[in-house]
């Protein structure tokens, strides 16, 4: 894809953090955003007004669960009938619920992996009829290091996240004859929401293991999103780290 001037793009999880710039630096370069949000209607809509005082104004906010698959597949479908068609999914939306195994209850386990690994199937799923029949299409899934190198109290977290790089391989190969390409991001540390709350000397901890020296920047992520989409016509089924260094 030469340009996002025009193209449709799905953002699971948009209202806040990664999601949110990964949807203003889309729409900065002209495509049309679905807000995709569970709870966070609020700081969806909020966005969309943003975006549209900056001259995105097909820019729609859309409520789907996507760890329901029901609500997954129909966020598909609402987004075709209103633009016409769909030409990327970023699936971002995740929660994590961090406790160590002797602690982590089944529905600890069950809840994030629903959300954060089976809800990247479900839109997938239903996508991938579409990017078939048009013959292109770009995925983009937003997974972790922590998917890569572990972390202590994050055994649900880390089992979807490197659950999504699986996944995401195993797509590429299956839709790469239709010329979609799938990808991974996997962030290391990023300022966000879920960052801002940990304490100071967690944070100070954190700080010495990454060798930049310095957590990264919703930002930086969505830029990365940007390339994969516009410039990645012949990159898929990899996993691109943007981590500071904390795993190598």
């Amino acid at each position: 894809m030469a340009t996002l001037e025009g193209a449709v793009v799905v953002v699971t999880g948009a209202a806040r953090g990664i999601g949110r710039a990964i949807a203003e630096e889309l729409a900065q370069g002209g495509a049309r955003i679905v807000v995709n949000y569970a709870h966070s209607r609020g700081p969806a809509e909020e966005l969309v007004a943003q975006l549209h005082q900056k001259g995105s104004s097909q820019t729609i906010a859309l409520q789907a669960d996507v760890s329901d698959p029901a609500q997954a597949a129909g966020l598909i479908e609402e987004t075709v009938r209103h633009f016409g068609s769909i030409n990327v999914l970023v699936n971002n939306a995740g929660i994590n619920i961090d406790r160590t195994m002797k602690k982590m209850s089944v529905e600890d386990w069950n809840t994030v992996i629903q959300t954060d690994l089976n809800a990247y199937f479900y839109t997938v799923k239903a996508v991938q009829g579409y990017f078939m029949q048009q013959g292109s299409g770009t995925i983009i899934n937003i997974s972790s290091f922590v998917g890569q190198m572990g972390n202590f109290g994050q055994a649900n977290y880390a089992a979807a996240k490197a659950g999504i790089i699986g996944f995401t391989k195993v797509a590429a190969l299956e839709l790469a004859r239709y010329h979609v390409t799938v990808n991974a991001i996997c962030p290391g540390f990023i300022e966000t929401d879920m960052f801002a709350g940990v304490p100071d000397n967690v944070k100070e901890a954190i700080l010495k293991r990454i060798p930049l020296g310095r957590v990264g920047t919703p930002q930086e992520v969505a830029r990365a999103a940007r390339y994969l989409i516009v410039d990645g016509d012949y990159i898929t089924g990899q996993t691109l780290n943007i981590n500071g260094g904390i795993y190598m």
